[in-house]
């Protein structure tokens, strides 16, 4: 179901990457592996990125375009039901590639849609 409000659904979006960024910051991929809290915060937060996505629905492609939107929805789905076959790596990649690209669009969306 889509937000009612995009600002506060892209606001839990830039939270969540933010709190990402916090827990994983000055680690690089080998102490990120070894620390399985960290891990496991930053797989909540992931969920929740997911679950944001979810409720802005098709307006997340309009509002933050040049993302990818479908993966963003389905790493949720993805967290939950294949966990034991998600690489570290993989989300070591999210966090090193898309979470900051991910905030600034999300951002730039939410400041838009207040000045509008």
């Amino acid at each position: 179901m889509p937000s009612s409000d995009p600002r506060l659904t892209l606001g839990d979006i830039i939270e969540n990457v933010d709190r990402i960024l916090e827990y994983t910051e000055n680690m690089d991929e080998g102490a990120f592996g070894a620390d399985q809290k960290t891990i496991d915060a930053t797989e909540r937060c992931l969920s929740r990125i997911s679950e944001a996505a979810k409720k802005l629905g098709p307006e997340a492609e309009v509002l933050v375009p040049d993302h990818p939107w479908s993966d963003i929805r389905g790493l949720g789905n993805h967290l939950r039901h294949s966990y034991r076959g998600i690489r570290r790596s993989e989300i070591w990649h999210i966090i090193v590639n898309d979470l900051k690209p991910l905030r600034e669009g999300c951002l730039a969306a939410q400041l838009k849609l207040e000045s509008d």
